[in-house]
């Protein structure tokens, strides 16, 4: 017998262990036990050294229990120490994102209720937290713009429609009490002051109508369909061309084939309408309006142009010309929405609209109203 351990056991009997005798039997043997000379429980393993068919000896691997159970206990205690800091330290992380995310909901939560109070210009910072939280904080602010702007521009169409119903409202009644005192005095003075109310009636009409189209294109964004821009034109100025041929006006259209283009349905008919209406409204008697729908230069859009001869204006009016109830210098009839609308529904479209002196002539001057679609060609 030899010894890993203990060679003063060298040349001792082992024959006695039972895994020993096992082993000398040609088996191999493995398990647990108590030790009596050693006073401690082992692990053991005890195989045959075989030649040929005897057996020669055995040899044995023994392992006190205690050292693993020992290895054992301390790997354990060691998990028990990972597995507390770890929830430790996800306490620590969960409390810190779950103030973090109680705060950003405070914000949100303080902002909605500042608008609910009507203060309008309340906005919640966009900085900070989870990505959901910002993109939460990014709608709230959007929303609040939305209502804003919405809010903003309700109090002003409120005030300019007062104020521009007013005074044909004001006319009428007066017009109306004139011709209750003439009734029977003046039969003739009579007629005029009705026809007078009648004109003053009219131009209430307009007024409301025009009301109500701005409305409907101040609603949420109707989708866009594909319009033949030269097609309607020539139509439009068909429908026209009686009515100005009654002013001594000749309107001209030049237009290709077709002319595709982008805008929410009716917008490109009132566009038209108003773009003429506005123009024979200052074109002198004689003269001629030039509608033209041509490609635009250098971009992927097509131009829609309204050309008349009338008296023109500055620069400085034709910038303020899409303002609502803006009415110019020129004593003409009319809402001042004839280009607030062009202006809107264009928008609505997608489109641009401007006004622009057009250069002074000897023999004429006149403006030059501007429309810029989207070609459906490129969309």
């Amino acid at each position: 017998m030899t010894s890993d351990d203990d060679q003063s056991a060298a040349g001792g009997s082992y024959r006695s262990r039972p895994e020993i005798e096992t082993a000398l039997s040609g088996d191999i043997a493995t398990g647990q036990r108590h030790s009596v000379s050693l006073g401690t429980d082992l692990l053991y393993v005890a195989v045959p050294v075989v030649s040929g068919d005897r057996v020669l000896g055995a040899v044995r691997l023994t392992y006190p229990t205690q050292v693993i159970a020992d290895k054992v206990r301390g790997q354990i205690r060691m998990l028990w120490l990972i597995a507390g800091i770890t929830v430790l330290l996800a306490g620590v992380v969960a409390f810190v994102l779950a103030g973090t995310v109680t705060r950003r909901l405070q914000q949100l939560r303080r902002t909605t209720e500042l608008l609910a109070d009507g203060r309008l210009d309340a906005r919640t910072s966009q900085r900070g937290g989870a990505p959901e939280i910002r993109s939460l904080a990014r709608s709230v602010n959007q929303m609040a713009d939305r209502i804003e702007d919405q809010l903003r521009q309700q109090r002003a169409f409120a005030g300019d429609a007062s104020h521009q119903l007013r005074t044909p409202l004001t006319a009428l009644r007066v017009r109306l009490d004139n011709a209750a005192d003439l009734v029977e005095a003046d039969p003739e003075a009579t007629r005029e002051t009705v026809a007078a109310a009648q004109n003053e009636a009219l131009r209430l009409q307009q007024i409301v109508d025009h009301l109500l189209v701005l409305s409907r294109a101040d609603d949420a964004a109707i989708p866009r369909q594909e319009i033949d821009l030269a097609a309607l034109a020539r139509a439009r100025v068909e429908q026209w061309q009686a009515l100005a041929e009654e002013s001594g006006v000749h309107i001209v259209v030049t237009a290709p084939g077709t002319a595709l283009v982008l805008a929410v349905p009716g917008a490109t008919e009132q566009i038209i309408d108003n773009l003429i209406d506005n123009a024979l409204a200052v074109a002198p008697p004689d003269t001629t309006i030039e509608l033209t729908v041509a490609a635009a230069v250098g971009s992927d859009a097509v131009d829609l142009h309204v050309r008349d001869e009338g008296p023109g204006m500055s620069a400085q009016d034709c910038a303020r010309a899409f303002d609502r109830f803006w009415r110019g210098s020129t004593d003409t009839a009319g809402s001042g929405l004839g280009l607030a609308i062009v202006a809107r529904l264009a928008q609505a479209s997608g489109a641009t609209a401007d006004l622009t002196p057009r250069p002074h002539t000897r023999t004429r001057s006149g403006l030059d109203a501007h429309v810029r679609f989207e070609s459906s060609a490129h969309s």
